[in-house]
């Protein structure tokens, strides 16, 4: 019987990263830890940029390779601009990874709905504010939850300030992240950057980021799904890998190949047509501007949209 792992694209198959320098969100578990594995495996120096830098600290002692440990708090901008402001150096990779998910209503410190200011909008400020120091590409993890029922952004309430919905609010997060990727790459194309914007999702893998549903009901069945359905997060965390590290095009989207792209090896894979329409996305950025008072640094090479 032939041997598949041959054939099919694994955390083995990186390149080698000796001397680039990643940041990942959210790399104190799941996804984010894994792929921080991975590429300090590869000879990559790795950021954990993490909420609580204790909890960071106890991660990366986990991990063989090159690390360190900042504070970043997505859903406060001020730590966002913390963050950014303390940045020195060449910046090859940025995985926008870390987010919340259908969690009960509750808002930041800033007044946004903490989905959406977590998941999208800590992430849009991080990235602009980040980007001067970048050399290669940004991947912003999604998920298949962007296709989920009417998932829209809701220009006239994107907080949620009435009608909160965990779900749809999800939702709206994760197809933010994909607008965010295909605006952005539009607007490194016309002011002549070489750096890329991608996103990934990583199917349904078992992590620590469904316990927190606001819903019982919603905890038992992915406590369940975890156990039965899911895969694991070194497989999880390999669309991740694979936009980080593989010649793509600019605003690839990256995701299993099994039925449903749940589970299976990275590919391309499509997005809903709300997720491809490049007028909302020049709309969502423009809001996201006026919500985080940041902007994309080379403005003045860019052509209005």
């Amino acid at each position: 019987m032939a041997d598949k792992s041959k054939h099919t694209w694994n955390a083995t198959h990186l390149p080698d990263l000796a001397g680039r320098t990643a940041v990942i969100t959210g790399a104190n578990s799941g996804i984010g830890l894994t792929a921080a594995a991975a590429l300090t495996g590869a000879g990559a120096h790795v950021v954990f940029a993490v909420r609580d830098p204790r909890r960071g600290e106890a991660a990366a002692r986990t991990v063989s390779g090159s690390v360190e440990v900042r504070r970043l708090d997505l859903a406060d901008l001020s730590s966002v601009r913390e963050f950014a402001a303390a940045w020195d150096g060449p910046l090859d990779l940025l995985i926008n990874n870390a987010g919340v998910m259908m969690v009960p209503e509750q808002r930041t410190p800033d007044g946004f709905e903490m989905q959406f200011g977590t998941n999208h909008l800590g992430h849009f400020a991080l990235t602009n504010l980040l980007l001067p120091y970048l050399t290669d590409r940004v991947v912003t993890v999604s998920s298949g939850a962007h296709r989920w029922g009417d998932a829209r952004i809701r220009f006239d309430d994107p907080n949620w300030t009435t009608g909160y919905h965990p779900n749809r609010a999800y939702a709206q997060s994760k197809l933010a992240n994909l607008l965010f990727t295909l605006e952005l790459q539009r607007r490194l194309t016309e002011s002549g950057s070489a750096v890329r914007a991608l996103a990934a999702h990583p199917g349904y893998s078992a992590t620590n980021l469904q316990s927190h549903a606001a819903s019982p009901a919603a905890r038992v069945f992915m406590k369940f799904g975890n156990r039965f359905l899911a895969q694991d997060d070194k497989a999880g965390a390999l669309p991740t890998l694979y936009a980080a590290t593989q010649d793509l095009p600019g605003a690839s989207y990256v995701g299993p190949d099994g039925l449903g792209e749940m589970r299976g090896a990275p590919t391309l894979v499509g997005r809903s047509p709300a997720a491809s329409d490049p007028a909302t996305a020049r709309r969502l950025w423009t809001a996201s501007e006026e919500l985080t008072g940041t902007r994309f640094p080379l403005e003045t090479a860019v052509r209005p949209g």
